[in-house]
């Protein structure tokens, strides 16, 4: 029986240096040769451990969802829907203004730059947002189930309303908007809370 050669690279390594690019660049911004460069593995070594461009990207995502999705886990947990949303939305702020990554969301920034060429990336991407606005709709539908949300709040149109404005911050901060300027759009959303 014939055995392969190991690898040469720590796969978790170059996983992370490819999602370092991919979230700078966008999926189409980015060519395999910058990929295998910022890995520093060779064209052939992307493809035996990831199959493609495509699929090293959807690995990147998921590492990309599990490294950051602990402000998100933290807020759907909190114990009222505004602390909820003020821990989702700060922790957001902190991490798109975090000086050692990039300032945007990448399941944001890389959906808006594919074009109809990359329509599984786009409705990929745009499924993954979706889920965080589930995890919002259901953590609602309990607030309102334990009083701490009135009757008549619609938790669907209200999962939509602080999805729409997380994504937006994404947006802000890829323009160069400040910590300070995007806690001031926190607070404001916040005191539709109070």
């Amino acid at each position: 029986m014939a055995v392969g050669r190991p690898r040469a690279f720590d796969r978790d390594t170059a996983l992370d240096q490819a999602l370092d690019v991919f979230w700078r660049q966008g999926y189409e911004g980015t060519s395999v040769a910058e990929l295998t460069k910022a890995m520093g593995i060779n064209p052939p070594s992307l493809y035996a451990a990831f199959g493609n461009k495509e699929g090293l990207f959807r690995e990147a995502v998921d590492r990309y969802v599990e490294k950051g999705a602990t402000h998100v886990h933290e807020a759907m947990v909190a114990p009222t829907a505004r602390a909820a949303v003020e821990a989702l939305m700060r922790g957001s702020v902190e991490r798109l203004t975090d000086p050692k990554k990039p300032n945007t969301c990448m399941l944001v920034s890389s959906a808006l730059s594919c074009s109809e060429a990359s329509v599984e990336i786009r409705d990929e991407l745009s499924s993954r947002r979706a889920g965080i606005q589930t995890a919002l709709r259901e953590r609602f539908q309990k607030a309102r189930t334990d009083g701490d949300l009135s009757d008549d709040a619609d938790p669907t149109a209200l999962a939509r309303y602080v999805a729409t404005v997380c994504h937006g911050l994404s947006v802000q901060a890829a323009g160069g908007a400040t910590r300070k300027e995007l806690m001031q759009v926190v607070d404001m959303t916040l005191r539709s809370f109070s």
